[in-house]
């Protein structure tokens, strides 16, 4: 192997931005799609950041050991209940070489070491990417249809749906998400509520969903340029979910959202494309150990 991997380090900010970039821009236009990143090719260094404020040090870049150059890097979180398996990408000059599933057999080390499964949420069109962790031993769990919708300057024209009571999400929420998400989903990660709810980039958004019996769901949304989208967030129903996703597209009034719906939610699928949503494409939740089938409504990143 002609390559090593090491921690990410702040020096490898810039570069593993641009990675990020090329890499997923080429793979979509290998598909026919368009680009997914547009503009500065360092537009994604707002991921980095992210992944670095959330879980510093967890970081690894594979390094070409010749030319010094990050050929690959992955985003690990360590949570509570299980590790998370983040972005991922490989330099598209050097696939075949093996970066990916030496990235994946550290992290797979990592989780076992720490006695925890591994959960991943992976696009259905990429089949080098899906076979890759199957083939490592992960078992998908739950398909995700992704959509988008264009919201108007003005907000959505629909009316949200009746009898939700939606409101901000406050730090002395943080406890109660952690339970609605530890009950419907089978995981707790209390440092993400903590860090979307104090929003220091102030590109987050939160909004919880409160019933006579407390909070029965919640939301996350992220304006950053780099990335506009909804999630992570669960909900007890389709049509509390229903209410949480309406506020938070009402947060990005002229942009266009992407978020992630199980596609055995019917009633909801259909209330989004009455909304005017469209689909972009479908991911698949995995997992590497032991996972329960979530409850509810699971809206992941």
């Amino acid at each position: 192997m002609s390559f090593q991997l090491r921690p990410m380090t702040a020096a490898d900010r810039s570069e593993v931005a641009s990675l990020i970039f090329h890499s997923t821009n080429r793979y979509y236009e290998s598909i026919g799609r368009d680009p997914i990143f547009t503009g500065d090719e360092l537009s994604p260094a707002i991921i980095v950041d992210v992944y670095d404020q959330l879980d510093p040090g967890e970081a690894v870049v594979a390094v070409d050991e010749a030319s010094g150059q990050v050929i690959g890097s992955c985003f690990v979180h360590p949570r509570e209940t299980h590790v998370s398996l983040g972005i991922m990408n490989s330099h598209p000059d050097h696939f075949g070489r093996g970066v990916a599933r030496a990235l994946l057999t550290h992290i797979l080390e990592l989780a076992e070491n720490q006695g925890k499964p591994v959960r991943l949420v992976s696009s259905c069109l990429n089949l080098d990417s899906y076979s890759l962790y199957t083939r490592a031993g992960f078992v998908p769990f739950c398909t995700f249809q992704d959509m988008f919708l264009q919201v108007s300057k003005e907000g959505l024209a629909e009316d949200p749906p009746a009898g939700q009571k939606v409101r901000p999400a406050r730090l002395d929420d943080v406890a109660a998400m952690a339970r609605i998400e530890k009950e419907l989903s089978g995981i707790s990660r209390v440092g993400d509520y903590q860090y979307f709810i104090e929003n220091r980039e102030n590109i987050w958004h939160v909004s919880v969903l409160e019933s006579p019996n407390g909070i029965d769901g919640f939301l996350v949304s992220c304006g950053a340029d780099a990335f506009n989208m909804l999630g992570p967030g669960v909900a007890r129903s389709e049509e509390q979910a229903a209410a949480l996703i309406y506020e938070e597209l009402n947060q990005h009034r002229g942009r266009m959202p992407v978020f992630l719906v199980p596609v055995a939610c019917g009633e909801l699928v259909q209330r989004l494309y009455r909304w005017g949503a469209r689909n972009c494409e479908m991911h698949v939740a995995q997992a590497y150990g032991s996972v329960r089938a979530p409850k509810g409504v699971t809206m992941p990143t």
